[in-house]
């Protein structure tokens, strides 16, 4: 028979990335709309560099086509540039694991500038332009709640044993 804390531990990626969707289209007043973290990045980057054997470029895939389908940009944006990022962290994960957690947030902070740089990248194709502080808000917040994300998802993973 099955361990019940096991059994419930398969849901703990899917309600981290249910979750990181809902914050993503969570609405915001205007003012604070560019500095809206990257939370699927965020989440997508833990599970890749911790869990790589569960969560993998397919996951990913289905996530950056849900994040599109959800805010209505062209499909597949948010796609490739996620995916990008999970092929990065999955390349790497073993290097970037050892890091102590200031080198993992600069590591962070590479893997943002190249999610924001593939979205800037599209955008510009398209022809939609942003102020260029206003593109690059996210980078910061997002890098700077590496840490804390950190913490938090490894206390899940440990607390409900997902391996």
């Amino acid at each position: 028979m099955r361990n019940p804390i096991r059994r419930r531990a398969n849901w703990v990626i899917v309600v981290t990335y249910v979750a990181a969707l809902l914050l993503s289209i969570w609405p915001l007043p205007d003012w604070a709309e560019p500095f809206r973290p990257a939370w699927l990045v965020l989440i997508t980057v833990y599970w890749c560099l911790f869990l790589p054997h569960r969560v993998g470029l397919l996951v990913t895939f289905v996530v950056g086509i849900l994040m599109d389908s959800l805010t209505g940009s062209l499909l597949g944006e948010h796609a490739l540039a996620l995916l990008l990022v999970a092929w990065v962290t999955l390349k790497l994960h073993l290097q970037i694991r050892v890091y102590p957690w200031w080198q993992q947030t600069l590591v962070v902070l590479s893997l943002m500038l190249l999610y924001t740089f593939v979205l800037f990248w599209v955008d510009g194709m398209l022809g939609y332009t942003q102020g260029s502080l206003l593109r690059w808000m996210p980078v910061l917040i997002t890098t700077l709640l590496w840490p804390w994300m950190m913490q938090l998802l490894s206390a899940l993973q440990q607390r409900y044993q997902v391996s």
